[in-house]
């Protein structure tokens, strides 16, 4: 199923508490909003992509688990962003410091804050285009690392807040999660692809 693109500016657009209830509502599909207020509508990952997808976020929690910087979220969680946007990242962490500024009501729905690190993990129905313009959409609203994996060109595409971008072609290497995440590697030969 390619994304579905809804628009309700014909109706004011869809407050952030019925966004909400609308995912809530229908959970057998991802929902995100763009900036521009569109509901984009997506099939949940196939079963290969979540198998995959658990590895990266269970490699994320063990490390977190140790160094407890944080909090780190799975592919449900939905993010609100400085653009409007509501967005859901495969797997994502945010800063203890940067969490406990979100009051515990904004921590029930969609949280108005932008992860600090976040990885999208590029399933067979994905298009390169539409994710990397997911990606500096992360990093122009305040994501200092992310990642995306494209396991079907075998490679990773890293995007840095300062603006740099660099591509590993090789499913073998692996990753640092540089000052944003200190101590953190993934080494994606441990990663089911």
């Amino acid at each position: 199923m390619e994304t579905l693109h809804l628009d309700f500016s014909a109706l004011g657009g869809l407050s952030d508490d019925e966004l909400f209830r609308l995912c809530v509502s229908n959970k057998q599909v991802r929902i995100e909003r763009s900036a521009k207020g569109e509901i984009l509508i997506m099939a949940p990952a196939g079963s290969a992509s979540s198998v995959t997808n658990a590895d990266i976020v269970y490699y994320l929690k063990v490390w977190n688990s140790k160094s407890r910087l944080g909090k780190v979220f799975e592919s449900s969680a939905g993010f609100t962003l400085p653009n409007g946007a509501m967005r859901s990242p495969d797997a994502a962490f945010i800063t203890q410091e940067r969490w406990e500024a979100v009051s515990a009501e904004d921590r029930k729905g969609f949280a108005p804050i932008c992860p600090d690190f976040v990885v999208e993990l590029m399933s067979h129905s994905d298009t390169l285009k539409t994710l990397q313009d997911k990606m500096h959409e992360w990093i122009d609203n305040g994501c200092r690392l992310a990642w995306l994996i494209n396991p079907k060109q075998h490679s990773v595409y890293i995007y840095r807040a300062d603006g740099d971008v660099r591509v590993v072609e090789s499913l073998e290497a692996t990753l640092s999660g540089e000052n944003v995440l200190p101590g953190f590697t993934l080494d994606l030969r441990e990663i089911e692809w």
